[in-house]
């Protein structure tokens, strides 16, 4: 199936509001966690135009690089270990305004200044997978980004099994 994005309005608030419905969309039209994942990826990189968005599937102790877009990213990251791995752990949200800052911080881009990475929680409340995404800016992530990453999050972790 085809799809087009529109995304309307040039503020941050304004592109999730427009990007939100159209992601939710996309997920609900598709029952294949991998194809789903990889068109919501692109979706938000395309919105927002950051360094690197991608997902990372929980696969026994580490975390697996799924789809993304950006740059060629690492492949795996063990529980706790930098962002992915402490929102993995710590099962929430973290929004890092200075990767540089980030104790044990993992830098598969030396581009990356700052970076959010939300948990994707299958129906029984287990991480599953995480987003990350990653910008060249110092503090490009804060609330606004949280809450609407974690609402497309939440719709695809209607697709674990």
């Amino acid at each position: 199936m085809a799809e087009n994005l529109i995304i309307d309005g040039g503020s941050k608030l304004e592109r999730y509001q427009t990007l939100l419905p159209q992601a939710q969309a996309l997920i609900d039209s598709e029952d294949d966690l991998i194809a789903a994942m990889a068109n919501t990826c692109a979706a938000i990189h395309h919105t927002f135009g950051w360094l690197w968005t991608g997902f990372y599937l929980v696969k026994g102790e580490q975390l697996v690089l799924g789809p993304f877009q950006g740059p060629i990213a690492c492949t795996r990251i063990r529980s706790g270990k930098g962002v992915c791995g402490g929102a993995w752990a710590q099962a929430k949200t973290l929004v890092v305004p200075d990767v540089e800052a980030f104790p044990g911080h993992i830098a598969c881009s030396s581009l990356s200044r700052s970076e959010i990475v939300v948990p994707v929680f299958d129906s029984l409340g287990v991480v599953r997978a995480v987003l990350d995404v990653d910008s060249i800016e110092l503090a490009s992530f804060d609330d606004t980004d949280r809450h609407y990453l974690e609402q497309i999050c939440a719709r695809l972790g209607r697709l674990f099994q």
